[in-house]
């Protein structure tokens, strides 16, 4: 976690001389600070990897979907890392300006799919929840490598599509 995190452990487990990280960052604040926009930035990219704002609301949701859980399943750390930069007071420092464009994305894919019948117009909140907290839900079960039963799991494309469906559905006019 970040309050057993000091540079000097870090320095220690990287075999080099603290000095030699106070080269690249302030402080430990500031090497956090750097790590949550160069992976909030690469999230980014990804999530919106090969997408075209012209497709149908469908197909630009299931080409997200398909590339956060990629990005999460092989990059299981940088997720980890970026979901406890989320729920940090260093989030909160960096201002609203630095994760603007994903944003923008965002808003501009959603406003779209309304415009063009395709979505309900729903608070972001809502929306957020119903068209992506299924496939992180998935995720934790590939993950952990079970479901809630103790069953072992293994995420499919098959599985997530079924879960896709439904999550349509919901999202659907």
């Amino acid at each position: 976690g970040f309050n057993g995190f000091s540079m000097h452990k870090l320095a220690k487990a990287a075999n080099v001389s603290p000095a030699t990280l106070y080269i690249y960052f302030q402080n430990k604040e500031d090497l956090i600070m750097q790590l949550g926009i160069e992976v909030g930035q690469k999230i980014h990219e990804v999530t919106f990897e090969g997408f075209d704002f012209e497709e149908s609301f469908e197909e630009g949701l299931w080409k997200q979907w398909k590339n956060r859980a990629k990005y999460v399943l092989e990059n299981p750390t940088s997720a980890a890392f970026i979901e406890q930069f989320r729920n940090s007071p260093y989030k909160k420092k960096l201002g609203p300006e630095y994760f603007q464009a994903f944003r923008n994305n965002m808003k501009k894919f959603v406003g779209n799919a309304i415009q063009k019948g395709e979505l309900i117009s729903l608070p972001r909140e809502v929306f957020w929840t119903l068209a992506f907290a299924p496939l992180y839900q998935l995720i934790h079960f590939a993950q952990d490598g079970h479901n809630m039963a103790g069953e072992p799991f293994e995420l499919s494309e098959e599985v997530m599509q079924m879960t896709f469906k439904q999550v349509m559905k919901s999202l659907q006019p």
